[in-house]
């Protein structure tokens, strides 16, 4: 009877405490409503409602057990939680991920946490900042936490100073990855403070740098994650020798070297194990691999280990990931490899390497493989049939080998093939029809074999398929008008064949119809070829790039990889939302004869259409201009006739070539056609008009001007008497003039009006070139203007009010002129810049670039507000600006005695290019150098001296895109820029590699 009395006292007693564990955590919640800044997310809340009715709550029998604000933007100082959130006394787990929390984490050695405290989730808020110390700190401070995370933070950015409750110990879980860990001097701080003891410890993308340290007392560590830090140096022995039990260990991305770590072969329990994207280098010891057969992913990818791969690494029974790829590895692949008829691989890259011999048939025993990459290699002999055991296999990736013979038909049997990619080899025969089965192919590349036959219609029946590459064979015969079915298909390279007859119009077809969020599943590179030389043909070779660095493509013979000048690197998915369509659109070196469809113009997103070379005829569509998207279009070397159309003004073409036609009439002056240079318009007998030579009037017809000839002989006395009533209007007209001119003789007179020299020696400044207006006339030119007119401004107010542009008035100088400022009648400062003398350029090209500037708003650009021209004289009026210290900088005299800051880059451009940068810049991250080389290398090039080289503005900022992906061609393949096809989907780097990489050095 005792024992029941004391279990109800025990229970109301608990009861009691529970209660009052409630109000004190509403009490807090409500505390930190109040310091909050933003009080809209908790809108509708108060104290007196409870802590399991605050926003994000969660709750067991009554009690506030979980509590998550993620992503809430709360904007409040990390002392505001230390305070209330980590105090509430019931709470397990605290998620404040991404909330927008600041301040210092060193404010927690004033604070107890809640006894019941095990999860704190603090990551994303990039204002949290304190020392690995600070961490520590807080750790010892919520004596029952196990798993803290403080990923994407600032930790590190403060001093450590030690001292402190040294709590790592008491973690299970500690992830301190994406924020400011520098040197080695923190890592062995926190070495020192028994981080060895955390189970699972993420210290990836920090600055961490130096020698790889010793872990000690980590025999309880089973995950450490330190990749994409800067650790250079070898791995010594010892330094995991106390880590036995580690599961994974991933060191990739640093920049390691030496040999093989000796450690790891003692490491008996790793299942995974990544030390890609280092300088390892070396042979594979044999036995390195032979104490860790619980290993079920390895990857030894991008370093330099050589000679053949032992088979100690093909024979590990759980292997499931094998990863090679980009080394130096040679010899045979290893016999050992799949000979376990239960493998549990199931990817497989060996490629980018130097392996020879023949596929060995053993690989049908891994009938798992999912992917299977084998490309950039010595491998002979045919593919064997036997791979159509691997019914799971999606990739075949063979290409840039020496394989030969028939493309098997029991590839047929891979039901679950998407990615079939055997460019660059010695293949025969035609595509097998049994191919017909394999309907989930997203991506089909063929090129540059010797396969022969039409190209199959069932190919239009691949609802999936993206990418279709054939290009560079013997195929022959027509397009199959099938292939407008593809509702994926972006891309169609058929260039180098021998097809003929018609384009079908229904390529069409499939416009508007397009597969809404298609994913191409592989990385790609796409070479722009120079077409310098007669052998390279079509506009570029897009290639298959998993694991691949692009200065390993110097490896492919040159007669199968034309040279190159641009590289774009991705993985794209294209997310069309409406009139969805073709990309890439490739059909040159062929023999097709027809009419060009004018239903091509209907695929909205073709950014690429080269049909030259071919036997093509009849006028160019106007339709054509209605693929909006177009960049690049080829027509060259057909027989094409009649003008350009007038539509084609409307296009932001970077490249145009249509060279070598039947075509005539004068080349729109609009748009963007007239700054090509002349050859992309050349040995088309008809053809006139900038920057071809000028038409002559007398011979200038337009496509709407053909008019008969034949005259009725009844008109020809309404045409005398028209032309006699003619002269007699002439005649009145010639007096009026004569009287006009006698009266503005007169006036100008009376203004004692003269021609106009101004000379260094009329002023008591000099002068920075002589100036001539060679008549009273050209001082009453009006300039142009745009959306803030200059009311009545003539050339002879932009003289006055530069007092003859006189030195006084300059205030800056470049390569294409000088500044003037210049106070107008009315008050307003405008700056004007005076061009120096152009050749080459015509009036037209000048005002059809200023009508263009003109009209172009933006905060970042200064207003044009007007332009004139007299003579070879060119002035611009602009809104003026104070730049302050730019104006210092423009002066300094370390420019050169011009100042001209263009010229100056340019001459060191010669010498050593980085001595450009401001070193401020790099003081705090050394490694922006490269990202700054890509900003400079594209500002030199939009300021070449000859127009024509200058890239576009859809060139250049396709290049900034590219630059802020991060996979310019330097950049390693793991960052290759993803992006939608509204953004042009692609990244490019304009110059040669080989002036990229010598520029880097």
């Amino acid at each position: 009877m005792d024992s029941f009395w004391v279990a109800i006292a025990a229970l109301f007693l608990a009861t009691v405490v529970a209660g009052a564990a409630a109000a004190d955590d509403a009490q807090l919640l409500e505390e930190f409503r109040a310091a909050v800044p933003n009080q809209a997310a908790f809108r509708g809340w108060s104290g007196g409602a409870g802590a399991c009715r605050f926003p994000g709550a969660g709750c067991q029998s009554g009690r506030l057990t979980s509590l998550s604000l993620a992503g809430v933007p709360l904007n409040a100082d990390f002392r505001t939680v230390a305070a209330t959130l980590l105090q509430l006394s019931s709470v397990e787990v605290l998620s404040l991920r991404g909330a927008n929390i600041s301040g210092a984490l060193a404010a927690t050695g004033r604070v107890v946490c809640g006894s019941k405290l095990q999860a704190l989730d603090l990551s994303g808020n990039a204002a949290l900042r304190g020392s690995v110390a600070d961490v520590a700190a807080l750790a010892g401070a919520c004596g029952e936490l196990k798993t803290l995370n403080l990923s994407g933070d600032a930790v590190g950015a403060a001093k450590v100073d030690g001292g402190g409750d040294l709590g790592f110990a008491s973690l299970d879980s500690l992830d301190l990855s994406n924020n400011k860990i520098t040197g080695d001097s923190d890592l062995r701080w926190m070495v020192g403070a028994g981080v060895g003891a955390v189970r699972w410890l993420d210290l990836s993308f920090n600055r961490i740098s130096g020698a790889f340290p010793e872990f000690t007392n980590c025999s309880g560590l089973q995950y450490l994650d330190m990749s994409s830090n800067l650790i250079v140096d070898e791995v010594s022995g010892g330094v995991l020798s106390d880590c036995r039990g580690l599961k994974v260990l991933n060191l990739s991305f640093n920049h390691f070297a030496g040999e093989f770590p000796p450690d790891i072969a003692g490491l008996a329990s790793l299942k995974a194990l990544n030390i890609s994207n280092n300088n390892f280098s070396g042979e594979l010891p044999t036995d390195a691999f032979t104490g860790l057969q619980q290993l079920t992913a390895l990857s030894l990818s991008f370093n330099h280990f050589n000679s053949s791969i032992p088979d100690s690494v093909a024979s590990l029974p759980e292997l499931e990931q094998l990863d090679l790829s980009s080394n130096t590895f040679s010899g045979s692949i290893p016999s050992s490899l799949c000979q376990d008829p239960n493998s549990k691989l199931h990817l497989l890259y060996l490629q980018n390497n130097y392996l020879s011999g023949g596929i060995p048939d053993a690989i049908s025993n891994c009938t798992k493989l999912v992917s299977l990459d084998l490309s950039l290699n010595c491998i002979n002999g045919s593919i064997p049939t036997s791979l159509g055991e691997l019914r799971n296999l999606h990739d075949l990736i063979l290409w840039q080998n020496e394989l030969e013979g028939e493309i098997p038909s029991s590839l047929s049997s891979i039901l679950e093939l998407e990615h079939l990619i055997l460019d660059y080899n010695g293949l025969t025969g035609s595509i097998p029809p049994e191919l017909a089965k394999c309907t989930k192919l997203n991506w089909i590349s063929l090129a540059s074999n010797r396969l022969s036959g039409p190209i199959p219609p069932w190919l239009g029946k691949l609802s999936n398929l993206a990418i279709l590459k054939l290009s560079n064979n013997s195929f022959s015969g027509p397009i199959p008008p099938e292939l407008g079915d593809c509702q994926s298909l972006v891309w169609l390279d058929l260039n180098s064949n021998q097809l003929n007859g018609s384009i079908p119009k229904e390529l069409a077809n499939q416009s508007g119809k397009m597969t809404v969020g298609l994913i191409i599943g592989r990385p790609y590179v796409y070479l722009r070829n120079d077409e310098l030389s007669s052998e390279c043909r079509g506009k570029g070779s897009l290639l298959e790039f998993t694991s691949i660095r692009p200065d390993d493509l110097s490896r492919m013979p040159s007669k199968k990889l034309c040279n190159f000048t641009r590289m774009y690197v991705g993985s794209t998915e294209y997310t069309f939302n409406k009139n969805g369509s073709m990309i890439f659109l490739d059909l040159s070196f062929n023999q097709l004869d027809s009419l060009i469809p004018k239903e091509l113009g209907s695929m909205y997103y073709l950014m690429i259409m080269n049909l030259g070379h071919n036997l093509l005829s009849g006028a160019i569509p106007p339709e054509l201009a209605e693929a909006k998207k177009l960049a690049v279009l080829d027509l060259s070397h057909n027989q094409l006739e009649g003008p350009i159309p007038n539509s084609f003004s409307t296009l932001s073409l970077s490249e145009i070539n249509l060279s070598n036609n039947l075509l005539n009439g004068t080349i729109p002056e609009l748009g963007s056609l007239a700054t090509f240079p002349k050859s992309q318009y050349e040995n088309n007998s008809g053809l006139c008009g900038f920057p071809l030579p000028q038409c002559e009037h007398n011979t200038l017809k337009s496509s709407d001007d053909h008019q008969s000839h034949r005259r009725q002989a009844s008109v020809a006395g309404s045409i005398a008497m028209a032309l006699l009533f003619s002269l007699f209007c002439i005649f009145g007209l010639v007096i009026i003039a004569i009287e006009s001119k006698k009266r503005k003789l007169k006036n100008e007179e009376a203004s004692t009006s003269r021609d106009i020299y101004i000379d260094s020696r009329s002023h008591s400044g000099t002068m920075i070139s002589n100036w001539r207006l060679s008549s009273t006339n050209a001082l009453s030119i009006n300039l142009a203007a745009f959306e803030k007119p200059l009311q009545n401004l003539t050339l002879a107010d932009l003289v006055e009010a530069t007092n003859g542009f006189h030195n006084d008035c300059q205030i800056g100088s470049g390569g294409f002129g000088d500044v003037y400022k210049a106070q107008l009648k009315d008050g307003k400062i405008v700056a004007i810049k005076k061009l120096i003398h152009v050749s080459g350029q015509g009036d037209r090209e000048f005002t059809a670039e200023m009508e263009t500037i003109g009209k172009i708003k933006h905060r970042n650009l200064v207003a044009l507000l007007g332009y004139c021209k007299v003579g070879d004289e060119r002035l611009l009026v602009y809104d003026y600006m104070k730049f302050g210290s730019l104006e210092d900088v423009l002066h300094d005299p370390d420019f050169g005695d011009d100042n001209n800051l263009v010229g100056w880059v340019k001459q060191h451009a010669k010498l050593k290019i980085t001595d450009v940068f401001d070193p401020e810049l790099l003081k705090e991250d050394p490694t922006l150098e490269l990202e700054l080389l890509e900003h400079l290398q594209i500002a030199r090039a939009c300021l070449e001296d000859r127009p024509s080289r200058r890239p576009t503005m859809l060139k250049v900022m396709t290049m900034f895109k590219e630059i802020q992906a991060g996979s310019m061609v330097e950049s390693k393949t793991s960052s290759a820029a993803t992006g939608s096809i509204d953004e042009g989907g692609f990244g490019v780097l304009d110059m040669p590699l080989k002036e990229a990489k010598e520029e880097k050095d």
